[in-house]
């Protein structure tokens, strides 16, 4: 049998018992690898694209192909016959090398560890530049922007999504297309990827001369946002929890008699009888039709909160329980989550399982004309996290796991879409890859009301637009915690909605405290509390001075936010970039992880510690217009003035003089 086959423009190498694939994908070469088999197409997170043919060349111990700028080396490197895979850039730079096997330490670059039942244990390891930075990788709580020395778990829980793709300095971006749990560790030693249980290898890699150019290639093949409607674009206000109608309403008539614009409102978690009816308690909601009409005239979209649990109690348990369409239990009791009853989750990689829940939906919510939807615990989150003891309808959570958030957008998109809605977008609490062109607005979780989580988020963000997750947001002021009534968190309010003014989607929500106990007026059973107020005018008068001037600045932004919304949806560039996405060239831009770019016009540098009042800004090459005060800055660092009333903005080139004075 031949070592190298040329396979109509794909390159195919047999080591013995392994056999690997290398393709031409978009802009960039897909190489799986299975021992003992034939490589299968999973298409998970990738598009299905054509095949394109490479360039190929097979000599005796030596196989390459080229594509795109791009190019794999292949050689039998050892005695035993193992091949070693190089990629290089169109200029013969060296990107990324498979280890070798390192003499009498018999390493293995492509190793897989066989388990019962026909899976096995991956790991792919790669040599490592001590120099080398990485970026992206979705969203993890952690104050990092280079992920050269982090060790990242590729799982998905509650305020972490593995979305693992990563972009290096080097000029090529990487994707893990693997949806099993396991790890990354971005070592000095070496780059080692793991998956705990797979049928085989498989990931993407391709080379851009520039950041932008790599994330666009990898939207290519993993697919783009929709276009953000417009009611996208504006203010969002949120609280756990509105928990009948009557408040929702208030609320509206509140920010509509202070002419504060508002495009959306939202009804958080159990409004419902229990969780997996799928639907609004009558008892607090006794006319959800009448209650949206009056929203729509008032020009505010209602949002609602869908949780995949399905509640013991509900009406809907057995049906489902007999249907196979939630996740199945390995062991032990078949409870999988205990917070407001014990429940089970709903299978959302089940096509059966996704059309009875988006027809209940439907029904329930959609034909109020309800459009937009909140799915909350998306990741799922199960009781402690152990990911081995559950079953999905694609295979266990130990080797499929990382999919199940992208397949929850996906069971709403398809259902509004086959209503003919356009533009669909839908808040939820994970992703993986190819969440984004399932209308995936991410938000980050339930994270705490602190400067220090604050500050966590604006890395976080930054590395999922890396990631190709464009839409993404945070609870403005953190979820847990936070008192309407302590000056220090009114200053952290303030400062996170300052910042959140230049999110993507600016969205207001929080557990505030103290929290008051409610109860079913037919049964008199405890539900789940309510917080304290969460409105813009709950925070004194000095703070709603300061949030409603943001909330209008945000409007006067309409148009240009309209504008980094339609680059998203046509190249599936991220809304907040990094200093070096729009800088590639300056080294500085490279280290900066607390000021960023929001498009390619706006230079933000929010207050991120608890009284401060001046912060270090760096300005790159070119002429800055400060928003704030309307002094024009040269390149290089500064020291700014930032009041609690100021954030930080540079327009570059000065072309946004309009807006000076309105921040």
């Amino acid at each position: 049998m031949e070592r190298f086959v040329d396979s109509k423009g794909s390159l195919t190498i047999r080591n013995g018992h392994e056999t690997v694939l290398i393709e031409c994908y978009g802009r960039g070469l897909r190489v799986r690898s299975v021992v003992k088999g034939e490589v299968v197409d999973q298409g998970y997170g990738l598009l299905s694209l054509p095949i394109e043919e490479g360039s190929i060349h097979i000599g005796e111990k030596v196989a390459t192909i080229e594509h795109a700028g791009i190019k794999a080396v292949v050689d039998q490197h050892d005695w035993r016959g193992r091949s070693r895979i190089s990629f290089y850039d169109s200029e013969g730079k060296l990107l990324l090398r498979e280890i070798d096997s390192m003499g009498a330490l018999d390493l293995h670059a492509r190793h897989f560890k066989g388990q019962v039942g026909g899976n096995h244990a991956l790991t792919v390891t790669f040599e490592a530049d001590e120099d080398e930075k990485f970026f992206g990788m979705g969203q993890y709580q952690q104050e990092v922007m280079d992920l050269k020395h982090c060790v990242l778990e590729l799982a998905q829980r509650n305020s972490q999504a593995s979305v693992p793709f990563v972009l290096s300095c080097k000029g090529y971006g990487f994707l893990w297309h693997n949806p099993s749990v396991g790890e990354v560790q971005f070592a000095r030693n070496k780059t080692v990827w793991k998956a705990a249980s797979t049928k085989q290898m498989d990931y993407w890699i391709t080379a851009g001369e520039t950041p932008a150019a790599i994330v666009e290639a990898y939207s290519e093949v993993t697919g783009k946002v929709p276009m953000m409607p417009e009611y996208g674009l504006g203010f969002w206000q949120c609280k756990l929890r509105y928990y009948n109608q009557e408040q929702i309403l208030e609320v509206a008539r509140g920010y509509k008699e202070r002419n504060i614009p508002i495009d959306v409102i939202v009804c958080d978690f159990f409004h419902w009888p229990y969780m997996g009816d799928f639907r609004f308690d009558e008892a607090f909601f006794p006319d959800p039709k009448a209650m949206v009409s009056e929203l729509k005239s008032m020009g505010i979209e209602l949002m609602v909160s869908v949780w995949p649990q399905v509640d013991r109690r509900s009406e809907n348990y057995q049906e489902m329980l007999e249907n196979g369409l939630l996740v199945g239990t390995e062991s032990g009791v078949d409870i999988q989550m205990v917070f407001g009853g014990y429940s089970s989750f709903y299978d959302a990689t089940n096509p059966e399982a996704r059309k009875y829940v988006w027809e209940k939906c439907k029904k329930n919510y959609y034909d109020m004309g309800i459009k937009i939807f909140w799915l909350d615990e998306a990741e799922p989150e199960y009781a402690g996290y152990d990911f081995a003891n559950y079953r999905y309808h694609i295979g266990p959570v130990a080797e499929q796991g990382n999919a199940y958030p992208q397949m929850f957008s996906r069971g709403f998109y398809e259902g509004m879409d086959e209503e003919g809605q356009e533009n669909i977008v839908n808040l939820v609490r994970c992703a993986w890859v190819g969440s984004q062109r399932y209308g995936a607005l991410v938000w980050s979780g339930d994270i705490h009301s602190s400067f220090e989580d604050y500050r966590k988020q604006v890395c976080a963000g930054l590395h999922m637009g890396i990631a190709g997750i464009p839409w993404w947001t945070t609870d403005i002021g953190g979820f847990a915690g936070g008192d309407p009534k302590d000056e220090a968190f009114i200053e952290l309010l303030i400062r996170w909605f300052q910042y959140g003014t230049f999110c993507p989607v600016m969205r207001l929500h929080g557990d505030r405290l103290p929290a008051t106990k409610l109860y079913h007026p037919t049964d008199g059973r405890e539900l789940v509390p309510t917080g304290s107020d969460n409105e813009i005018w709950s925070y004194g008068e000095e703070a709603y001075d300061i949030l409603s001037r943001l909330i209008r600045f945000r409007e006067t932004m309409r148009p240009y936010t309209r504008s980094l919304m339609n680059e998203a949806h046509e190249k599936g560039s991220p809304l907040i970039r990094t200093m070096f996405y729009e800088f590639p060239d300056d080294p500085i831009c490279w280290e900066l992880k607390d000021q960023y770019m929001y498009g390619d016009e706006l230079l933000v540098a929010p207050i991120l510690y608890a009284n401060a009042r001046t912060r270090r800004v760096y300005l790159p090459e070119g002429e800055w217009l400060m928003l704030n005060d309307g002094k024009t800055y040269e390149s290089g660092w500064h020291e700014i003035d930032c009041p609690i009333e100021t954030i930080p903005v540079f327009n570059k080139g000065g072309n946004r003089s309009e807006w000076v004075g309105l921040l």
